[in-house]
C-alpha cells in the first residue's frame, strides 16, 4: 500500500466507510473507519517506512538545539539591542571573569586559621635558605618563596628575636618579628602574605615575590633589633611563664 494512500487512510475519520475502486467493471470494496484505520497504524509500523527516520540521539540533540534557539530569541527580545546587544553582555561577562580568574588564580577554599610555618623537622636557616636557592635555579617560584620565607623565621629563632616555638604561622612569626624589628614590620608583614598566598591561597609564586624575600632576608640579617622592645618582650615572657 502506497504511503498516499494510508495517510488517506489515517485521514478519514469523518466517513463511516472507505471505497476502494477496483476496476471499472467490480464494484468497490468497503472498509469499515475502525478496521481502516487499524490497518494504516500496521502499514506504518513497517519497518520499511522508518528506514531514514533520526535515532534517538539526533532527536534528543534537535531538542536541545531548539530550546537554545528559543532561550536565545527570548533572550535578545529583552536585551536593548537585540541578539547584538546580548553578544555584546555575554563577551563583556566571559572577559571580567576571565580577568578575575587571571588576577585572583584558581579560588581554593581557605583554612579558618593559617597552618604552622614549618610542617618538617627542624632545619637550620642555611639549610632554608639553600633549598630556596636550588628551588629558584629551576624556575620553581612556590617553593622557593616557601623555603625563604622559612628562612627568615628560622634565622630570627637562631638570633633570639623570636623564641623556638613549634606551631607558629607565618602571620604569627611577623607580627612578633615586627615588635623587636620595626622598620622591617611591613615588609614582613607583606612576606608572611606572600607565604601565604603560595601555600594556603592556591596562587603561584613568582620571581619577584622570591626576590623580595631575599632583599628581606639579607636586610635582616644586617638589622639590630630595638634591644628594649626585646627586653620588655623577654619581660612578658618570663612572667607569664
Amino acid at each position: 500500500m502506497p504511503r498516499t494512500a494510508v495517510r488517506t487512510l489515517l485521514r478519514a475519520g469523518d466517513t463511516s466507510v472507505l471505497s476502494l475502486p477496483r476496476s471499472d467493471d467490480e464494484p468497490p470494496v468497503t472498509i469499515p473507519r475502525d478496521p481502516a484505520r487499524e490497518a494504516a497504524r500496521r502499514e506504518l509500523s513497517k519497518r520499511m517506512y522508518h528506514e531514514n527516520d533520526p535515532s534517538w540521539f539526533q532527536r534528543a540533540l534537535n531538542a536541545f538545539w531548539d530550546w537554545v534557539d528559543k532561550l536565545f530569541s527570548a533572550a535578545s527580545t529583552a536585551t536593548p539591542g537585540g541578539t547584538l546587544g546580548l553578544v555584546v553582555i555575554v563577551v563583556a561577562v566571559l572577559a571580567v571573569l576571565g580577568a578575575l580568574w587571571w588576577r585572583l588564580g584558581t579560588p581554593r577554599r581557605r583554612p579558618v586559621s593559617s597552618p604552622a610555618l614549618f610542617d618538617d623537622g627542624p632545619r637550620s636557616a642555611a639549610d632554608h635558605r639553600a633549598a630556596a636557592e636550588a628551588h629558584a635555579a629551576q624556575g620553581h617560584w612556590s617553593q622557593a618563596v616557601q623555603e625563604r620565607m622559612r628562612a627568615i623565621v628560622r634565622a630570627l629563632e637562631e638570633r633570639a628575636l623570636l623564641d623556638n616555638r613549634p606551631g607558629r604561622t607565618a602571620d604569627e612569626a611577623a607580627a612578633e618579628a615586627g615588635r623587636s624589628l620595626p622598620d622591617h614590620g611591613d615588609r614582613l608583614r607583606a612576606a608572611a602574605r606572600d607565604f601565604d598566598d603560595v601555600t594556603y591561597g592556591g596562587r603561584a609564586g613568582s620571581e619577584q615575590a622570591y626576590r623580595r624575600l631575599a632583599d628581606l632576608d639579607r636586610d635582616l640579617e644586617r638589622s639590630k633589633p630595638h634591644l628594649a622592645d626585646n627586653a620588655d618582650r623577654n619581660t612578658r615572657q618570663g612572667a607569664t611563664g
